[in-house]
């Protein structure tokens, strides 16, 4: 890893959008599939994944061949990863509210569930049953009624999916699957074909050609966010353990080539214990190849003068994940403004947050953390405005509303009002 000081380090923020070849490719694929349905992803599947789909919804006999294929071990794992989960989303709903006022008016917010929601699940370079977890329990917290997931055959040239996956979605409660993935099915949950009905919001990450897919049809559906290459920050002095730093900052390493992992210290001992660490523990993962490529061009050390020039490096990075280890961590909380997720202390790997500690592990990439949140049950409700007024509130309040409305020139608002108050004998018309 690179060792250098906060001051020479280059923020910049690297937002992938795709290649001219790769949008015009994504923009044809999702026209096809708009016109053409099912035929045109029946097309790309054959075309990307090397499989002639027959019907593209998961049967309940796949279902259940699944649940024979994994692991007790790792079901038992993820019914404990769900529970905490679903427990912790529980406390995120929100509910309707009306605010009646003396005058005769009321005001107030109803709150409503998307009616169908897609959650797209990769499968490309690995599974991840963790996240069909994180994307599937929200939608249902927030009382999304129909729920559909769409993820690629596990393999090029096969039919089936990864068991995990289907084991995963099932125990999440989906009832609604289908073997498509790419921009192809992007497409699909967007426009419908005549196998699969348009959800109102799409949700889950994939790549670049999945991403760009999402942004595409951004308007025609909601998206959740065009995600980039997971990052980590570590924030550390000589009280942490330079192990522990260096098998974090790798499990973010091996995610993929544009992963980032930064090690923020006022410590140059410690920055030289972890850089030899990293090479070291390097040298016996299983991703190493992917690891050794992150860490090579995006993983760096960076030496501050104290921890307060530490908390303003993270703050400008506005990381995805932030691990803060130092002695009483809780106390820099507060002036965090800018991460995704943060972990306090050295037992507080960015693996549990990942897994099972209950907090959405979908979280803002590439400095977006300065703006938004991790996918939360909100991101799953619609949100209505209640206004009424009564004849005797309208009448109080009538001249101010025409003031406004013809200050900006729009004498038609003034009239609608004008109208009820010259019915009611409460305005000279003047």
């Amino acid at each position: 890893m690179k060792i250098m000081s906060a001051a020479d380090f280059a923020f910049t923020r690297a937002v992938e959008y795709g290649t001219e070849e790769q949008n015009a490719t994504v923009k044809e694929m999702i026209t096809a599939v708009r016109n053409e349905g099912d035929a045109a992803v029946r097309t790309y599947t054959e075309q990307f994944d090397r499989v002639k789909l027959g019907e593209f919804r998961v049967a309940d006999a796949e279902l259940q061949a699944a649940y024979a294929q994994v692991d007790p071990n790792f079901l038992t794992a993820l019914r404990q990863a769900a529970n905490n989960i679903r427990e912790f989303h529980e406390k995120q709903k929100r509910n309707s509210w009306v605010d009646l006022q003396l005058n005769g008016s009321m005001v107030g917010q109803t709150i409503r569930p998307l009616q169908r929601v897609g959650v797209y699940v990769p499968g490309g370079k690995a599974a991840y049953p963790s996240s069909v977890l994180m994307n599937v329990i929200p939608a249902q917290v927030a009382g999304v009624p129909e729920i559909v997931m769409v993820t690629p055959p596990a393999t090029a040239g096969k039919e089936g999916i990864n068991p995990y996956i289907l084991v995963a979605a099932a125990e999440a409660g989906v009832k609604e699957m289908y073997r498509i993935g790419g921009a192809q099915a992007v497409a699909a949950l967007a426009y419908g074909t005549e196998s699969i009905k348009p959800v109102d919001k799409i949700v889950g990450p994939g790549n670049i050609y999945v991403a760009l897919a999402k942004r595409y049809v951004f308007g025609v559906v909601d998206i959740d966010s065009i995600a980039g290459p997971s990052e980590i920050v570590v924030l550390a002095d000589d009280s942490a353990n330079p192990a522990y730093i260096a098998a974090d900052l790798l499990s973010q390493a091996e995610h993929d080539e544009m992963a980032s992992a930064v090690l923020v210290t006022p410590s140059s001992r410690l920055a030289e214990l972890v850089r030899i660490e990293v090479d070291k523990q390097l040298a016996t993962l299983p991703k190493r190849d992917i690891a050794a490529q992150s860490i090579e061009n995006n993983g760096v050390i960076l030496i501050v003068k104290d921890i307060e020039e530490g908390i303003q490096v993270i703050n400008r990075l506005a990381p995805e994940h932030l691990e803060i280890m130092l002695n009483s961590p809780l106390d820099y909380v507060g002036q965090i403004e800018n991460a995704g997720a943060i972990f306090l202390g050295s037992y507080s790997a960015e693996a549990v947050g990942d897994y099972y500690a209950g907090p959405n592990h979908i979280l803002p990439t590439n400095g977006t953390a300065r703006f938004s949140s991790p996918l939360n049950v909100d991101d799953f409700l619609k949100k209505q405005s209640l206004i009424y007024y009564s004849k005797e509130a309208l009448m109080t309040s009538g001249d101010a509303i025409m003031t406004l409305a013809r200050h900006e020139g729009l004498e038609g608002h003034a009239r609608a009002i004008e109208i009820r108050m010259k019915e009611e004998g409460n305005h000279n018309g003047e």
